[in-house]
C-alpha cells in the first residue's frame, strides 16, 4: 500500500459551541518531514482546531484523516491513539517522580500494571536518546522538579517520540527559553523531522521564530483558512499579518505620551516616586515611567517576586518617599497599591470556577477586603469589559468561554479602575495575538498616563524597545548586567545583554 501523502487531514471542518460557529470549514494539511506553522489571531480557531485533531473535542462537519485512516472509525481512532502528541507552555509532566518514570508512563496503561523500574529506565534511555545522548545519560535519574523548562519540554518530546508518536504539536514551546535553549530545541525539531517520519505543528506568534523553524504555514482568520500550506518564504510579515486580519503591533506604538509638567508635578505628590535597589542597581520610578525587565525568567521572577510579596528573602527593595515598602504576602501588596498581571493565566492569573464578573471585581475585593458582590459592580464590570473591547462572553459567563487572549485582557481590567501606584506585569502579553497585543499597549500607556509605574517584564524585545523608557537587563544567571535608557536599547544590545533573542 502506498503511503499517504499527508499525514494528517482536516478538510472542511466545521465546530461550533452553541450558537457560536468557531470553525466555519478549514483545511488543515501536514506532511510527514516538515515543521508547519499553524497562525491566527486570538480567536481564530487554532485551539479548537488543535484539540479536535488530538480527539479532545470532536467535530461537527468535515473529513479528519490521519495516516491515512478516518478518524471517525475504530481503525482511525486506533491509529490516533499514542501516535498525536501536544506540548503545551504548561508542562504535563509529574515533578515528584524522575525523568524514567515520567518517559516511561505510557508502559503503565492499565490498572494494576506491574512498574518494572529496570525496564522503565531502559525505555526512558532509548527515549531520551532520540533527542540528545548527553542529556539522556545525564538526566535520566533526575527528579523532574530539578529541570528546567527546558529540559522539561525535551523530555515531553522524548516520551512522544518513544511512544510512537508521529505528529508534535508544540504550542508556544519557546514562551520561556533563553536563545540558546530555543535554538537546540530547533536544531532537536529540524533532525528529527528530517530523520524519522514526523511532523511537528508549530505555534508561535513570534515571526522571527517562524521564519527560523517552519518550511509551511497554514494561516486561520475567523474560522477559516486564509493560507493553505503556503511556503514561510513566500510571503512577507505585513502579508501574514494581513491574513490573520491584524495590523503589525508597531503601527499602534506612537510617540509615548507623557503628563504635562504641571500634572506630572501633582502626581508625585499624590502617589509619590518609588525607589528601587537591588544587585548593583539603583532605579527611580516616578509615576507614569514604564520600567522594562529584559532576560529571563530567573533574574525578572526574583525582582518581581519582591516586589509583590512572594520573596522569602528579597534581594530587591522598594522605597517610596523615604520609606521602605517590603509587603509581606500579595494581599498586603495589593492592599497598599501595587497591582499584579501574570502572564500565567493558568495557575496565577485566571479564576476558573468563578464567573466573569467575579474575576474582574477580584482585586478590588481584596482592596476593599470584601466577598460579595457589590450593588455597583455589575455595572462597573460591564464597562470595564466594553473598554477593553471584550464582547465574547459576559458576566455570569465562566472564563473558559474567552480566549486565551481575552483572558489575558480581563486580567488588566482588575486593576484597571483601581489606578495602582505600582503596576508589575510579567509577560502580559505572553501567547496573545499581534491585535490584542496592541490593545494591551494602549492600555497599559493609558495607565502610565493616570500616574501608575509600571514594571514590564517581557521576553520580545521589540516590546521594551518601543515602550519603555529604562530596561534593567539580566543574564541567564539572573544577574542584572545594567540598566539601559530608551536611547541605548536596540535588539543587539538586549540580546548581548541577556543571551537571548526575541
Amino acid at each position: 500500500m502506498q503511503a499517504p501523502m499527508f499525514l494528517l487531514e482536516a478538510r472542511s471542518i466545521v465546530k461550533s459551541f452553541g450558537p457560536t460557529r468557531v470553525l466555519r470549514g478549514v483545511n488543515f494539511l501536514v506532511a510527514p518531514g516538515e515543521v508547519h506553522a499553524l497562525l491566527g489571531g486570538n480567536g481564530a480557531g487554532k485551539s479548537t482546531l488543535l484539540k479536535i485533531v488530538t480527539g479532545d473535542l470532536s467535530h461537527d462537519a468535515g473529513n479528519l484523516v490521519f495516516a491515512g485512516h478516518d478518524m471517525a472509525s475504530p481503525a482511525g481512532a486506533e491509529a490516533r491513539a499514542g501516535r498525536i502528541a501536544a506540548v503545551h507552555q504548561e508542562l504535563a509532566l509529574l515533578p515528584h517522580l524522575s525523568v524514567a518514570e515520567n518517559v516511561a508512563l505510557p508502559l503503565c496503561k492499565r490498572g494494576l500494571a506491574l512498574f518494572r523500574p529496570a525496564e522503565a529506565r531502559r525505555f526512558a534511555v532509548d527515549a531520551l536518546s532520540l533527542i540528545d545522548p548527553a542529556f539522556a545519560a545525564e538526566a535520566v535519574d533526575r527528579k523532574v522538579a530539578e529541570l528546567t523548562l527546558h529540559e522539561g519540554q525535551l523530555v515531553e518530546i522524548a516520551r512522544a517520540i518513544g511512544s510512537g508518536a508521529q505528529l508534535l504539536l508544540l504550542d508556544e514551546p519557546t514562551a520561556n527559553l533563553t536563545a540558546p535553549e530555543a535554538e537546540r530545541l530547533f536544531t532537536i525539531l529540524r533532525r528529527l523531522v528530517s530523520e524519522r517520519p514526523i511532523a511537528a505543528v508549530f505555534v508561535s506568534h513570534r515571526m522571527q521564530e517562524i521564519r527560523q523553524i517552519a518550511d509551511v504555514c497554514t494561516i486561520l482568520r475567523d474560522g477559516i483558512t486564509s493560507a493553505d500550506r503556503v511556503p514561510v518564504h513566500d510571503l512577507t510579515d505585513v502579508e501574514i499579518i494581513e491574513r490573520m486580519g491584524q495590523q503589525s503591533a508597531a503601527s499602534a506604538l506612537g510617540p509615548m505620551p507623557h503628563p504635562s509638567p504641571s500634572t506630572a508635578v501633582l502626581l508625585r505628590r499624590s502617589f509619590g516616586t518609588f525607589h528601587l535597589s537591588g544587585p548593583a542597581t539603583e532605579i527611580e520610578l516616578p509615576p507614569g515611567r514604564i520600567l522594562g525587565l529584559a532576560g529571563g525568567p530567573t533574574g525578572p521572577s526574583r525582582l518581581i517576586d519582591a516586589l509583590i510579596g512572594e520573596a522569602k528573602k528579597p534581594i530587591w527593595k522598594l522605597c517610596r518617599n523615604g520609606q521602605s515598602v517590603a509587603p509581606p504576602n500579595p494581599h498586603a501588596a495589593a492592599a497598599s497599591g501595587i497591582g499584579y498581571v501574570s502572564g500565567d493565566r493558568v495557575n496565577k492569573g485566571i479564576i476558573a470556577a468563578l464567573p466573569i464578573i467575579d474575576n474582574v471585581m477580584a482585586a478590588r475585593r481584596i482592596v476593599e477586603r470584601r466577598i460579595w458582590v457589590g450593588w455597583g459592580e455589575p455595572a462597573e464590570a460591564d464597562r470595564l469589559l466594553d473598554t477593553l473591547n471584550i464582547t465574547n462572553g459576559r458576566l455570569w459567563a465562566l472564563p473558559a468561554t474567552m480566549s486565551g487572549g481575552t483572558q489575558q485582557k480581563l486580567l488588566i481590567a482588575r486593576w484597571l479602575a483601581l489606578k495602582p501606584q505600582l503596576l508589575v506585569l510579567e509577560e502580559p502579553t505572553r501567547g496573545v495575538d499581534i491585535g490584542t497585543k496592541r490593545e494591551i499597549y494602549t492600555l497599559i500607556r493609558t495607565m502610565a498616563g493616570l500616574g501608575s509605574a509600571i514594571v514590564w517584564w517581557s521576553t520580545e524585545h521589540a516590546e521594551l524597545i518601543s515602550l519603555c523608557e529604562l530596561v534593567i537587563a539580566f543574564d541567564v544567571q539572573g544577574e542584572p548586567t545594567g540598566a539601559l535608557a530608551a536611547a541605548e536599547l536596540s535588539d543587539e544590545r538586549l540580546a548581548a545583554a541577556t543571551g537571548m533573542a526575541a
